[in-house]
């Protein structure tokens, strides 16, 4: 452990005693069209790595600071940079992170309970901030780091990288121009293969590099009832939103691009379950949830076990497996191809990829300017929530027999074609579900433009867009 990640350890208690001890104020270094921009990662054992060598792969920005809960990780990087000779700033407690003016903007890959409080607090600091998929871990936090962008004028981009995809650019306007005809859905698919994670019998040990306190944050410190601390996080609902919410989200964001929904949907209804393996995930490994909007809903559709029992492979519709297919009446689009109704190739999108969605970040906190983001925080905000409440449903549901299922969703033909295809997904990998049975979520209405549920289940579901938060990590009513 590095000299001086022991002291910050052992003077981070004493220093901060609760977010408003931190002073935020709204620092932000005026930027020449040729100074660097002075850059820190929060969370780099995944997926801010990747950050990090995004970030080093632009000129013009250099990486000034680094902040993990996990020492070994943190001291790891470190001595990466070392071995380059770059200077960078070490940081357990991302307040004193945040406190440091000698950073412009922050990138954040932390696990899904943290990611909304640390823009909050980012923009609260002056800084501008790149988040990670699902931006909010609740609907409510969504809406407040919309509200600090905006209240602090803060360049805020969101990991949805598909958003900087040319090619689907092209594609989405293709659509709305009416080339395929009427939309009928937009489909995201999550057909990714999710092992078990095993069964424990009591709490777990916390690796000794870990602070536990800081890594669980604004959630209540529990016993470690998993294997791995790290990753299967996802599997949880205090930390986690389930593959809805970790891949998914990139093509429930896709779904609402194509389908320009600028709000949550006013019904929705989720079935699924954690099928195929008894171990202690939460979040189903088989689901899907249909947003009924009025026009163009949208479906989304989980699944995490083989295309059949004994084989690794995954299942595809029309060819995806992780991605979209948005059906018109003329046809359907899929794996950047538009298709006629017979399935006859008609014209191709050349997907880019998403590599310049951080420069595009970098390139609006230079012009100051919100809308030159391709995922601002405005856009991140409504697909989130379409995770959430879905995921809502989910949690408010009961076991029920598959004709209870049908029952529920009937007059849905597009609900029932996915259910079917999902029974006979699920009997290819041995699972009966007359024997093992699905849980069926309850139909929500939902205002859309006051973000509440109404009608039935309104209270249940209400008091679940909201997290609880634990002193001192706690997101402010008023941002």
């Amino acid at each position: 452990m590095s000299t001086f990640l022991r002291r910050s350890f052992l003077k981070r208690s004493v220093t901060y005693g609760g977010a408003a001890a931190v002073g935020w104020r709204p620092f932000a270094r005026a930027l020449g069209a040729n100074e660097d921009i002075r850059a820190a990662v929060v969370g780099f054992r995944g997926k801010g790595a990747q950050h990090i060598s995004m970030l080093e792969g632009i000129k013009g920005v250099r990486v000034v600071g680094l902040c993990d809960a996990d020492r070994s990780v943190l001291d790891r990087k470190i001595r990466e940079f070392e071995k380059k000779n770059q200077q960078v700033a070490a940081y357990l407690d991302v307040r004193e992170l945040l406190a440091d003016d000698n950073i412009d903007v922050v990138s954040t890959a932390t696990p899904n309970h943290w990611h909304a409080l640390v823009a909050v607090w980012g923009c609260q600091a002056g800084k501008d901030v790149y988040v990670e998929k699902p931006g909010s871990h609740c609907v409510w936090e969504g809406r407040k780091m919309l509200e600090a962008a905006l209240k602090y004028k803060r360049i805020v981009q969101h990991g949805t990288q598909s958003r900087s995809d040319t090619g689907l650019q092209e594609a989405v306007q293709w659509i709305r121009e009416g080339n395929l005809g009427k939309p009928i859905l937009a489909r995201g698919l999550c057909y990714k293969g999710r092992g078990s994670i095993g069964k424990v019998d009591g709490p777990q040990p916390i690796p000794e590099s870990i602070d536990y306190d800081l890594w669980t944050g604004p959630r209540q410190v529990k016993p470690l009832m998993r294997r791995c601390l790290h990753y299967d996080w996802h599997w949880f609902w205090d930390t986690g939103n389930g593959d809805i919410g970790n891949q998914g989200i990139h093509e429930m964001d896709v779904c609402r691009w194509f389908a320009g929904h600028d709000t949550v949907s006013p019904r929705v209804i989720s079935v699924g379950g954690r099928f195929g393996y008894d171990d202690d995930g939460e979040t189903p490994n088989t689901q899907f949830v249909f947003h009924d909007y009025d026009e163009f809903p949208v479906l989304f559709e989980v699944r995490g076990l083989p295309e059949k029992s004994g084989v690794r492979a995954m299942p595809h519709y029309k060819g995806v497996r992780v991605g979209n297919v948005i059906h018109c009446e003329g046809g359907y689009v899929a794996g950047g191809w538009a298709y006629d109704k017979d399935g006859k190739r008609m014209r191709q999108f050349k997907r880019t990829g998403a590599g310049n969605h951080m420069s595009n970040f970098i390139a609006a906190v230079r012009s100051r300017k919100q809308s030159d983001l391709n995922a601002f925080v405005r856009e991140a905000h409504p697909s989130c929530a379409l995770v959430h409440t879905g995921n809502i449903s989910h949690r408010l549901g009961q076991l029920h027999s598959p004709d209870e299922v049908m029952e529920s969703i009937k007059g849905e033909p597009l609900a029932i074609e996915t259910f079917e295809r999902m029974k006979e997904h699920l009997a290819a990998n041995g699972v009966d579900i007359s024997k093992t049975p699905p849980v069926l979520g309850p139909w929500l209405q939902m205002d859309p433009q006051a973000e509440r549920f109404t009608g039935a289940f309104a209270e249940e579901a209400n008091a679940l867009l909201k997290d609880d938060y634990r002193d001192p990590f706690v997101i402010p009513e008023k941002v």
